[in-house]
């Protein structure tokens, strides 16, 4: 995190590295005692992030939390995003990865899927299209959306300015995915 911190200062950002214990941003339980200290997001406490962007800070939240007890917890880096970003009702959350996005066929890149409902995502995983290391990132699209956020982008990393790709064109870049 103090490396990303540090790139976006040389980019003229402003930016604070934050754990999700500091200023209790992130509580959570034990999911499961057979996984040991990895913890199930119970509650996001949206203050210390609100404060830092009123004043024109750029948090970086690692993802650990703590429970009532002071007990700490590794957390997904994805679901930590999609619960953050649902508490700030975030209008959009990008969730960057190393593909193009969901495709209906893994072998075919041209298969890119570009928008998707909630219910859509869903079947993808009844027809197995969904599968593997995508699992995870589109349960966290699904959780965001529950949770508040109005879309959820996957977005390919790699590719220069895919950001401001998915922002600032109609096409976008990746797989949106939105409410039903």
């Amino acid at each position: 995190n103090k490396t990303l911190v540090n790139l976006l200062q040389m980019k003229g950002g402003h930016a604070v590295v934050l754990s999700g214990i500091d200023g209790g941003i992130i509580e959570a339980k034990m999911k499961n005692e057979a996984l040991g200290y990895v913890g199930e997001i119970t509650k996001i406490r949206t203050q210390p992030i609100t404060d830092l962007l009123e004043k024109h800070y750029i948090p970086v939240i690692s993802t650990v939390a703590s429970d009532r007890h002071g007990n700490t917890y590794n957390i997904n880096g994805d679901t930590a995003a999609a619960y953050i970003a649902g508490a700030l009702n975030a209008e959009r959350l990008i969730m960057m990865t190393d593909i193009d996005g969901v495709m209906r066929d893994k072998d075919d890149p041209t298969s890119l899927i570009r928008e998707l409902t909630v219910s859509e995502a869903r079947q993808l995983f009844d027809d197995g299209i969904v599968s593997g290391g995508m699992i995870p990132k589109v349960e966290c699209c699904i959780d965001a959306i529950n949770k508040g956020v109005k879309n959820v982008v996957i977005n390919d990393g790699r590719v220069p300015h895919s950001i401001l790709m998915e922002l600032l064109t109609a096409e976008g870049a990746g797989t949106l995915v939105r409410g039903d």
